[in-house]
């Protein structure tokens, strides 16, 4: 039983017969799930997922206290506390007070604040172009078991979503940076003899790949110790997931760092092949750097589109 699963048994068995019997008057009110930090949230959780913050457990997601005041907030955190502590074999773990709050009873402000900087979900500009992705996907991923206002899950849908003109100005910075390590760097700093500033640019070039890959699926980049596992779930080129791969985890002697440059190169002509299908450039050629002028270039909001190409990575 992965985590996700254990959560919602968890939840059906003892939290909902839990509120159900003793906060009949708030059940409206809130809203039950799993989502946020953690593998388990993403489905990516295994045996080497349970030697930390993992177990039977739920997050109560609380309207603002004008609907559930101070008081049942505290009720409902007691009786969460309650709960068994034993569930199908696993132990419910006390998350240190330095990582926060992950299951429990949760205000939804406090949640999206905390992933977004925004608590209704209404961000700014601003927000969009700086909150790290890592974050939006948190708001938006795992699963929600009761929402009967559908207040929670009106947020999570507001932030599903990256506005056109804000994921143009992500993938262009990202397509820059492509530009300039992989395209440009890695050969050069090769040739001035400095093999570890060629891997570095190897690197560079495969973390904005990635980002860029994402951002074209439409999709939220996870922590990094998932984007290669997520990026094979993708539609739109999971295919370069084993070439990034080899990228970053082949030597850099002669013969390799020519068919790593190979790779480089396959690498960019993959993604130029997807940003030219969906219109996103109007560049016609293999240089990643005028891909990236012409994508920023075609941002309809000209604060945004003026920004520094980089403002967004």
């Amino acid at each position: 039983m992965n985590g996700m699963e254990l959560a919602r048994v968890y939840y059906e068995q003892y939290g909902k017969p839990m509120i159900r019997e003793g906060f009949p008057e708030w059940e409206g009110f809130l809203a039950v799930g799993l989502a946020g930090s953690g593998s388990e949230c993403l489905g990516y959780d295994d045996a080497i997922s349970e030697d930390h913050d993992f177990g039977p457990g739920f997050c109560i997601w609380l309207p603002g206290e004008d609907i559930v005041d101070r008081r049942t907030a505290f009720r409902l955190e007691r009786a969460y506390a309650a709960l068994p502590d034993g569930f199908e074999g696993y132990k419910r773990q006390s998350v240190a007070p330095v990582g926060g709050a992950r299951k429990g009873v949760i205000r939804m402000a406090d949640f999206f604040r905390e992933k977004t900087g925004s608590d209704t979900g209404d961000l700014t500009d601003g927000q969009w172009l700086s909150v790290p992705v890592q974050s939006l996907g948190e708001a938006v991923n795992g699963e929600v078991f009761s929402d009967p206002s559908g207040v929670f899950t009106g947020i999570r849908e507001k932030l599903r979503e990256m506005p056109l003109d804000i994921r143009r100005k992500r993938i262009a910075g990202h397509l820059l940076k492509m530009a300039q390590s992989g395209q440009y760097n890695y050969q050069r700093c090769l040739d001035h003899g400095e093999e570890g500033a060629a891997q570095l640019a190897a690197y560079e070039f495969v973390r904005s790949a990635i980002s860029v890959i994402f951002l074209l699926n439409g999709r939220y980049e996870p922590f990094y110790k998932w984007a290669f596992r997520a990026m094979r779930e993708l539609s739109l080129l999971p295919e370069l997931e084993p070439l990034l791969t080899g990228i970053i985890s082949r030597p850099n002697d002669p013969e390799t760092s020519f068919e790593k440059y190979t790779m480089i190169e396959e690498a960019a002509a993959a993604v130029i092949g997807v940003l030219i299908d969906k219109g996103l450039t109007k560049a016609v050629c293999g240089d990643l750097e005028k891909h990236a002028y012409s994508v920023n270039d075609l941002i309809t909001d000209g604060t945004i589109r003026n920004m520094h190409i980089l403002s967004a990575v």
